[in-house]
């Protein structure tokens, strides 16, 4: 099916207006399927970034507590000292581990790797 129709953008006036072809596109139909990467194809990932969230606690907080903070208040989180932190990428947390000082940073040894179906550690 082809129509025609006027377009018209931010500050044109309708004399300023083009007529242009529009058609429904017309895509095959085909079945889902994963197709294997051929030998060389990954390797182009290989040196991409991503980004890694540590998640040390949550805290609870009532709208009154929340506008009551300021500097130097202290938040008491949902994790006992000693106690794992979790570890996301992309929102998905795939493994546990503990907090560590790296030189003048704080780092994370990883602890345990969820497995990727379960949800389960694998020590």
């Amino acid at each position: 099916m082809t129509e025609e129709t006027s377009t018209l953008t931010d500050g044109q006036t309708p004399e300023d207006t083009h007529t242009v072809s529009v058609q429904e596109a017309q895509l095959p139909e085909v079945k889902p399927g994963i197709v294997p990467a051929q030998p060389g194809q990954i390797e182009i990932l290989l040196d991409a970034s991503m980004t890694v969230t540590v998640v040390l606690g949550e805290a609870d907080l009532s709208v009154r507590d929340l506008l009551q903070i300021g500097p130097g208040s202290v938040l008491r989180l949902n994790r006992q000292k000693g106690q794992p932190v979790d570890v996301y990428l992309r929102g998905v947390k795939f493994a546990t581990g503990h907090l560590v000082v790296v030189g003048e940073q704080l780092g994370v040894r990883i602890h345990s790797l969820l497995a990727v179906d379960k949800g389960v550690a694998e020590e």
